[in-house]
């Protein structure tokens, strides 16, 4: 398996997941400017954007959709949970996905969005959501079931985006504890080296 990818982007979750399911991957590091002007990169993923997976003849794009092939092909990974529990995988996975990345998006790229104080908003919106996630934590290890899922591999992920918000988001206590049980995890820590990430002093 082929993973396209840009250090510390949302490609961090399904990085975590091909480590942790212990299967033989390549990494391709593609900058942000070749990813939108290479043509060669452009047929693989339109958006110009990563992580992009490569399996053999398929391709598919979207770290949340990687998340969720990922786990269909190698169930014994445990990344997605079976019965009562998968439901609500679902339903973190979408929430991470559309509506706390996108929050990070608006506050990390306003430009974007045409107005600087959209940053500042966003950043109001994306402290709600860490707190509704810092809730949810309580008195459990994991976001859906008893075990990790690729779920807690993205929730991993925009909490470290979220260290740039004041507070950081890893603030919060139970998402500092997640945090730190996340990064304990074998793939987790690999793709840490493997993508030369920084983290806080209470993390090293």
């Amino acid at each position: 398996m082929r993973l396209y990818m840009r250090p510390g982007s949302a490609a961090m979750a399904p990085h975590a997941a091909l480590a942790e399911i212990g299967v033989e991957y390549e990494l391709v590091e593609i900058d942000r400017e070749t990813a939108q002007t290479d043509p060669a990169y452009r047929a693989l993923n339109p958006t110009g954007v990563v992580p992009t997976l490569v399996d053999g003849d398929f391709v598919l794009c979207e770290a949340a959709a990687i998340l969720l092939y990922l786990a269909d092909r190698f169930p014994e990974a445990r990344l997605a949970p079976t019965g009562e529990e998968r439901p609500q995988f679902y339903r973190w996975l979408v929430f991470l996905t559309n509506t706390v990345q996108t929050a990070m998006l608006r506050f990390f790229y306003p430009e974007r969005y045409g107005d600087p104080s959209v940053s500042q908003f966003a950043a109001a919106e994306a402290a709600t959501h860490f707190e509704l996630l810092d809730r949810e934590l309580d008195g459990r290890d994991w976001l859906a079931g008893e075990h990790r899922t690729g779920a807690d591999l993205f929730l991993f992920t925009v909490t470290r985006w979220g260290r740039r918000l004041d507070p950081p988001a890893w603030e919060q206590p139970n998402l500092r504890t997640h945090f730190l049980r996340t990064l304990a995890l074998p793939g987790v820590t690999r793709m840490v080296s493997e993508q030369g990430l920084d983290l806080p002093d209470w993390a090293a």
